[in-house]
């Protein structure tokens, strides 16, 4: 067996390492949003939530995303740090940007639903990997679930499977049947991959 690494001998993350992986994390989450967009799919979390409640009342997505997600960045200053907040809204702010360009420079001509479902989980679950671990998220109940993760030992991936299993129900409301089994398929293998991977034991560079 290797010898454990000493504490001193932990590399922290540099400006530059935090810059690329936030980078790449949001991009990631953009593109995985890109195949559900073309698909007629839905997420889970804040995202999800924020078009079911759009497309209840009215307004427009935007307006209701930032409203949905003020208490949890309150919870993020007071639980988590001003670290934390802001390289949250760093990555909020890359991944908003990434979703308005994205139909000027990426468009599909046929992409097969579970295919595209599955892709979409893929490349959300190592996105949001990437900012979770330089100490950062998407905003919404991943500030929560990181929270209850390091301040309690659950799991967040396991804590936004909880989420979406509300959000899903909901939407069993509003979406067909089959958009809605897909959709959850893409939700599932995202936070599949964040609970098996996204582990302090495993990885402990920030």
């Amino acid at each position: 067996m290797p010898d454990p690494v000493a504490p001193d001998a932990i590399r922290r993350h540099t400006l530059l390492d935090d810059v690329q992986g936030i980078l790449l994390g949001s991009g990631m989450v953009a593109l995985a949003l890109s195949f559900l967009q073309y698909l007629g799919l839905v997420t889970g979390q804040i995202a999800g939530l924020s078009l079911l409640v759009a497309h209840w009342t009215g307004f427009g997505f935007g307006a209701v995303y930032f409203v949905l997600n003020l208490p949890f960045y309150w919870l993020a200053i007071r639980r988590l740090g001003w670290r934390f907040t802001l390289m949250t809204f760093a990555a909020v702010a890359l991944f908003s940007l990434f979703t308005l360009i994205r139909p000027e420079v990426l468009t599909y001509d046929h992409v097969q639903p579970a295919v595209g479902a599955i892709l979409a989980g893929m490349t959300a679950g190592a996105g949001l990997l990437a900012i979770f671990r330089h100490g950062a998220s998407l905003g919404g109940f991943g500030v929560a679930a990181l929270y209850i993760q390091d301040r309690f030992g659950f799991r967040a991936g396991w804590t936004q499977i909880l989420v979406d299993a509300v959000v899903f129900t909901l939407a069993a409301f509003t979406l067909p049947l089959p958009a809605l089994l897909l959709s959850m398929l893409g939700a599932l293998v995202t936070n599949l991959i964040i609970a098996i991977n996204h582990r302090r034991d495993w990885y402990v560079a920030m």
